[in-house]
């Protein structure tokens, strides 16, 4: 008999024997069940879970095949014990419930999962001190740390990066790893398609007063009407949504504005619905410009015209970099920027009076 068929008798009796003691036993398997199958040290398993570079390719396949076989399962905490590594990341968004941060989610999800970690999600309802609290239950149990749109101050968001990696989206914080949309371009080409049209009063509804991203948004509208010779004003939301919309629909119609953009689609919409039951023709009489371009935002009547944001691109770039930071790579700082564009539709346009 050779060294091979020594080798696979002795595997074959290693599986039995591993396979009776758990079913006689019902318990769950060990890393020394697996060491007692695939007839290594329980050292040896433990390097092959979790630092597969340390063993050779044979041993690392024998180890992992036992373990399929007695299907173990990884005790997190007790590999978190073992290597300091949960394999879990933390996501806090402002608003679950805001279509804005699915394809956030999305991003950042499938970015963990082919990286073989796990994705724990969170909200903060708009709060500064809701996201805090979530942000100190989540940090003893994760390897880092995602926060969506954050409500909370600078100097807070940078007491957690001391902690534990932190990587922030929708918002810049200095001394932390960002990742913005960049919406220059998007703002630029929606005004200047407003401006074709003969458009020359604009109003721009804001989104939460804590929110940065709303402030950049405004500052871009700003400044692209400035060089396009349009009038801006800005008008202050009580929250950034659909009802939000509605509410400011008659101060809109008011201001002698012939154009809106809204700093996210749920305003945008709302204005739509309030407008056209007032018999306000869109765009007819009024041009409305939403931003982010969420999952429904062409199912309106007319559908809606808006600034992409790169939301997805922009969730699996945080998951990406927070990865980088966990593994201590040493340029994984600073601000990633993905690039926004006008989606043009139907609520935008006409006006073209002399």
């Amino acid at each position: 008999m050779t060294a091979e068929h020594h080798e696979a008798a002795a595997l074959q009796h290693n599986q039995a024997a591993a396979l009776q003691h758990n079913q006689a036993g019902k318990v769950t398997a060990t890393i020394y069940d697996i060491a007692r199958l695939a007839g290594v040290n329980p050292s040896t398993v433990s390097r092959a879970l979790n630092k597969p570079g340390r063993v050779s390719t044979r041993t690392r396949k024998l180890v992992e095949a036992a373990a399929v076989e007695l299907n173990y399962q990884v005790n997190p905490m007790a590999r978190a014990l073992l290597t300091g590594r949960t394999g879990t990341l933390g996501l806090i968004v402002a608003d679950i419930t805001n279509p804005t941060f699915f394809n956030v989610i999305r991003g950042a999800e499938s970015t963990t999962v082919s990286r073989h970690y796990t994705l724990i999600l969170a909200e903060s309802s708009e709060s500064a001190a809701t996201e805090l609290t979530a942000a100190r239950r989540m940090m003893p149990t994760v390897d880092g740390l995602i926060l969506a749109s954050p409500r909370m101050g600078d100097e807070d968001i940078r007491t957690l990066a001391r902690e534990k990696p932190v990587v922030v989206i929708n918002r810049e914080v200095e001394g932390v790893s960002c990742v913005t949309p960049d919406v220059e371009k998007g703002i630029s080409q929606a005004i200047r398609s407003l401006a074709a049209n003969g458009h020359k009063n604009l109003a721009f509804i804001a989104g939460p007063p804590q929110s940065w991203m709303s402030a950049r948004r405004w500052e871009g509208v700003k400044a692209a009407c400035e060089w396009s010779g349009i009038r801006s004003l800005c008008f202050e939301s009580n929250e950034p949504t659909v009802e939000g919309g509605r509410l400011l629909a008659r101060d809109i119609r008011a201001s002698g504005a012939t154009a809106v953009m809204a700093y996210n689609d749920l305003l945008a919409i709302g204005l739509m619905q309030e407008l056209q039951a007032a018999g306000v023709a869109v765009p007819d009489r009024l041009s409305v410009v939403g931003f982010d371009d969420i999952f429904g935002a062409d199912f309106t009547t007319p559908p809606l015209t808006t600034i992409r944001s790169p939301l997805r691109e922009c969730g699996a770039l945080a998951a990406v970099r927070m990865l980088d930071l966990v593994n201590g790579v040493p340029e994984a700082s600073g601000t990633l920027r993905a690039e926004t564009e006008l989606i043009l539709r139907g609520s935008s346009g006409r006006l073209l009076a002399g």
